[in-house]
């Protein structure tokens, strides 16, 4: 079947600042590569200086030597260390095909609409977000590892068909943005930026001249993320029409607040003083969201989105979104099934249970970190 993405226009701005800052990218390691590599050659100039002074009859020439040896030895592996970081390896739980049947069938369909390979690793985690995460099979190199990354919340939050919707905008970003060389080219804009990061981390003599130099690339890869979503949000609305996009858009911005500012601090505070949990809340999420996300106040939903300094947000703002796709913000009608339900009910205990320990160890070293620090 014909790819819906395949006859869009390609955003001209977006490829041609994608081009751009892999070229930059390519240019900043390979300088660090040459920089890396001129400091193993003064190494081994360094030890081979000092073995000749050793020969000569000069041991305290050999000592300088060797010293320099030493300096040049710490001053590579701290280069090596900033240049060679890989990226994490993605967190979660893995599901299966077989657990998993009927969301592997829906990312297969979707995946063979858009003419991309499908996806054949998804990982559950306990964030309100969903995203493609590719990593080198190597750390550094190699082929590109492709999962899919959804948070258990966000699918509490959202119907099944809104669900969906998500996905679409998710493969869309690997359908446009994350194929073939265009993935490669990505890889190296992110191994640049994580580049940068360490480096201004490790290095604090020239963290300021450092911050201020690449303070533009990190600017254009913001503004590069925004437009990714942009085309990520036209793709999905080929796919599953743009008033469920929009719709989609919205339900996640409420839900996102409702969590943020409601859930989570309800939970918090009702454990606070016990020494167990009363409610632990991913065991408890759908019911939250069920009974405790009130649409009859939500109704000015676009006046809850946090304000975002527009030169730094990483997506563009859900006012900007819905523009693009040519749909109203309105509040979407509420479904008795979520997503998480429809798709991972026979996994949602065992999910529930692991992000719930884990959730537990954390707060209870943060709520100790805190007592300590109020006795002190």
């Amino acid at each position: 079947m014909k790819s819906p993405a395949s006859g869009k226009r390609l955003f001209v701005l977006r490829a041609r600042l994608a081009r751009r800052l892999t070229l930059l990218a390519l240019a900043g390691l390979a300088g660090g590569m040459l920089l890396l590599a001129a400091l193993v050659g003064g190494v081994a100039h360094a030890l081979g200086c000092s073995w000749e002074a050793v020969v000569s009859g000069h041991p305290f020439a050999s000592g300088l030597w060797s010293l320099c040896a030493v300096l040049l030895l710490l001053c590579s592996a701290a280069i090596a260390d900033v240049l060679f970081s890989a990226p994490p390896r993605p967190q979660g739980v893995c599901l299966t095909r077989e657990t998993a049947g009927q969301l592997f069938a829906l990312l297969d369909t979707m995946a063979a609409r858009l003419g991309i390979e499908p996806i054949q690793h998804v990982f559950i985690t306990d964030d309100m977000n969903a995203h493609i995460h590719q990593r080198p099979a190597w750390g550094v190199a190699g082929p590109l590892d492709t999962c899919l990354m959804i948070g258990l919340p966000l699918a509490h939050s959202l119907s099944p068909a809104q669900f969906t919707a998500v996905l679409a905008h998710e493969l869309g970003h690997l359908s446009a943005q994350r194929r073939g060389w265009a993935g490669v080219a990505g890889a190296l804009r992110a191994w640049w930026a994580r580049t940068l990061d360490r480096a201004s981390a490790g290095f604090a003599c020239i963290a300021p001249w450092l911050d201020e130099k690449s303070i533009g690339f990190c600017v254009q890869m913001l503004r590069l993320a925004r437009i990714e979503e942009f085309e990520a949000d036209a793709i999905a609305a080929e796919l599953v029409g743009h008033d469920l996009m929009g719709e989609a858009l919205v339900e996640v911005s409420l839900k996102s607040h409702f969590l943020e500012h409601d859930f989570w601090p309800q939970i918090e505070a009702y454990n606070a003083s016990r020494a167990r949990p009363a409610l632990w809340p991913f065991r408890d999420m759908a019911l939250g969201v069920e009974a405790g996300f009130m649409r009859t106040v939500s109704d000015h939903a676009v006046a809850v989105e946090e304000s975002l300094d527009e030169r730094y947000a990483f997506h563009p703002s859900l006012q900007q979104r819905l523009s693009a796709l040519r749909v109203p913000c309105r509040v979407p009608e509420g479904e008795g099934t979520s997503a998480a339900v429809h798709f991972l009910a026979p996994m949602l205990p065992r999910l529930a249970m692991s992000f719930d320990r884990a959730w537990w160890r954390t707060w209870r070293k943060n709520r100790r970190r805190r007592y300590e620090m109020f006795e002190g």
